[in-house]
């Protein structure tokens, strides 16, 4: 494979979308583009990998028949639900937390399916168990969370004043987050 072909390759490898010959042209400069791309579609008949022409644009692609290795592997990213999400910011604001203190804090009960979604996400994990009647389990975040969420640790939480900049409290958050905030500083 000659230089100009190498270099036809490179720029159709680092492309985020299929390119025309015109395209290809404008970044590798003189060279007949159409011979290049018929050299690297011989050398890579057969691989794992294809180079491939569709509606005038060239890309590279995974070959057809190892498609279904790609597909086994994929993971899915999955949306919180609202209740997922309010579960995860109380227990991480005010961790070791009951089951009774999420609902308390959140004014509804809680599905257990709500905990096991985010305990499958790795977010939560079980803390012990509260020293009260009925003993009750505790959960807090894990390691996982603090990483997915780029925080070194839990102090690195976005405070009040955060929330607001970032236009993530309407006037009723704010004033229940505030009373949250104050009677843990007068349990402390």
């Amino acid at each position: 494979m000659d230089e100009f072909a190498r270099a036809v390759e490179a720029t159709l490898f680092a492309s985020e979308i299929p390119l025309t010959v015109e395209q290809i042209a404008a970044y590798t400069g003189e060279g007949d583009v159409e011979i290049a791309l018929g050299q690297l579609s011989a050398h890579y008949e057969g691989h794992g990998i294809e180079l491939v022409e569709r509606g005038g644009r060239w890309h590279f692609q995974t070959a057809p028949d190892l498609a279904h290795i790609l597909r086994r592997e994929r993971e899915e990213p999955r949306r919180l639900s609202r209740a997922a999400t309010e579960t995860l910011a109380i227990i991480a604001y005010h961790e070791p937390v009951s089951r009774a203190e999420i609902e308390a804090i959140r004014g509804v009960q809680i599905s257990k399916g709500t905990l096991d979604v985010l305990m499958e996400a790795g977010w939560v994990k079980t803390a012990g168990r509260r020293e009260a009647p009925g003993r009750p389990l505790l959960y807090a975040t894990t390691d996982d969370f603090l990483t997915h969420f780029g925080l070194g640790s839990r102090r690195d939480l976005p405070g009040i004043e955060d929330l607001k900049a970032a236009g993530l409290l309407d006037p009723l958050d704010e004033s229940m987050f505030q009373l949250q905030l104050e009677s843990e500083d007068e349990a402390d």
